[in-house]
């Protein structure tokens, strides 16, 4: 189990407190590797009556979230991860399994066959339950988020509580995606254009020196789904209060 803080931080703001939080974090190692920010990008899937989009509106508790996620620029022989994200109430659990994009495809079109092989235990059961939730639910692709991450490890926590902060820049999406687009740039729009999203994760306790940095913000804990962001944000394209089978417009390929 994991607990997540989201924070609305305006630009100008970012610029003053990330100098603040450097002396006591570091870059993570994906971020070293791609010069200290590198873009994400996640087609999220919900099922006819966009459930999982209104049980986060509707705060209930106990909440699943499945996308396909990657990174950059790629293409169909990209290493991309399905994730299945929960929270219980505070608590978050997130797994998720690498796979070649073009084994994801195949999947999604014929089926599993043989080609969870070269996955550890972990990671096959990851990806039979993701591509359970989608069969089982009559998921669809609904919206392609992409963002840019700075992404930061504490220097000087323990190794049980795992401290990570994000700052993600540039929110954009684009509505009803097929899940072969994952790296298609066309007809995203910005959604938060003067602010970040700051994460802030960890297993067991916020440190110390974090509250003053954000009370200094004058920012406060508040939900910040990139996924109802999203929803929200292209409105006139991806309704959510109709009878389903008028507001459900989702398909996997084109």
């Amino acid at each position: 189990m994991r607990y997540e803080y989201k924070y609305l931080l305006p630009y100008e703001a970012l610029h003053r407190i990330r100098p603040m939080m450097l002396p006591f974090l570091e870059y993570d190692n994906f971020a070293k590797r791609m010069g200290g920010q590198y873009t994400v990008r996640s087609i999220y899937f919900d099922d006819p009556r966009m459930s999982m989009y209104n049980t986060k509106q509707d705060g209930v508790p106990h909440r699943l979230k499945v996308r396909l996620r990657g990174y950059n620029l790629g293409d169909f022989n990209s290493t991309v991860f399905l994730e299945l994200k929960r929270k219980y109430q505070g608590p978050i659990v997130k797994n998720r399994a690498p796979m070649p994009y073009h084994t994801v495809i195949e999947i999604l079109k014929h089926g599993l066959s043989d080609h969870l092989t070269g996955l550890t235990p972990l990671q096959i059961e990851t990806a039979n339950r993701f591509f359970y939730q989608i069969l089982a639910h009559r998921l669809k692709p609904i919206v392609n988020v992409v963002y840019e991450r700075e992404a930061f490890i504490g220097k000087d926590t323990t190794l049980e509580n795992n401290l990570r902060i994000t700052f993600d820049k540039n929110l954009r999406a684009a509505p009803w995606p097929t899940a072969d687009g994952l790296f298609t740039t066309a007809g995203l729009r910005y959604i938060l254009p003067e602010f970040a999203i700051v994460e802030v994760k960890f297993n067991q306790f916020l440190p110390a020196w974090i509250k003053p940095i954000i009370d200094a913000a004058k920012i406060y804990k508040e939900p910040a789904s990139k996924y109802v962001l999203s929803i929200d944000g292209l409105h006139d394209q991806i309704p959510t209060h109709l009878p389903h089978q008028l507001a459900y417009r989702g398909r996997m390929f084109s």
